[in-house]
């Protein structure tokens, strides 16, 4: 398989993983319902920031390190839990405000572009286990001897994939019918959205303590 090839099956796998729903969706989603679309389109950059870093540590081979240390990956696992519970607790604490577009997530704060950002950024890094994700399609494809140009165009390419895919979901739902749906059923929304954020970081912390049994 030439390199080119090897780039497309990479980016094709990384594009179902990025689709599949998780906290993200649920965050840049919620971005852009609650506040505006460049608040959402903010916090997909940050998801692609995420993406970035995170492949650019399986190229380097630092995934594998982090696993040959297991300790450090189950407490990255428990810290990115534990912050996704945060952030359920926080969407749920302002479900029963009116919905404010100088508001975020994080509840009586003001959200601003930059705090969506860096939202989004964090978000995507809490979960190592995207990292782990991402080593294992390239242990799967890449051959011993990569092209040097394909060690540079994965991490790119791999960050307009997670960019790409949530700015599209901003697009999608800081739409006027969007907002207007949503501001008739914020509590609700807000609820499950919390109750989905806080259900994938109390199962991050789970699997760590389980793998640690």
């Amino acid at each position: 398989m030439d390199a080119l090839a090897i780039l497309v099956s990479i980016i094709a796998a990384m594009a179902i993983g990025a689709m599949s729903p998780g906290p993200s969706f649920v965050l840049v989603s919620r971005i852009a319902l609650s506040s505006s679309r460049a608040h959402g389109l903010a916090s997909a950059l940050g998801m692609g920031v995420g993406g970035f870093i995170f492949a650019s540590l399986a190229v380097l081979g630092l995934t594998a390190l982090l696993m040959q240390f297991e300790w450090l990956y189950l407490a990255f696992k428990i810290i990115g839990g534990g912050y996704l519970i945060y952030m359920a607790y926080r969407i749920c604490r302002g479900a029963s405000a009116p919905l404010d577009t100088g508001k975020s997530v994080r509840g009586s704060k003001e959200m601003t572009v930059y705090r969506a950002f860096f939202t989004g950024l964090i978000t995507q890094l809490s979960n190592p286990k995207t990292s782990i994700f991402y080593a294992s399609i390239f242990a799967a494809v890449l051959p011993a001897d990569p092209a040097k140009w394909l060690l540079f165009a994965i991490p790119v390419s791999l960050f307009l994939v997670e960019a790409g895919w949530y700015t599209i979901v901003a697009l999608a739902f800081s739409g006027f019918r969007m907002r207007a749906l949503y501001s008739r059923l914020k509590k609700w929304l807000d609820y499950s959205a919390g109750t989905v954020m806080g259900f994938l970081g109390i199962k991050l912390i789970v699997e760590a303590f389980n793998r640690k049994i």
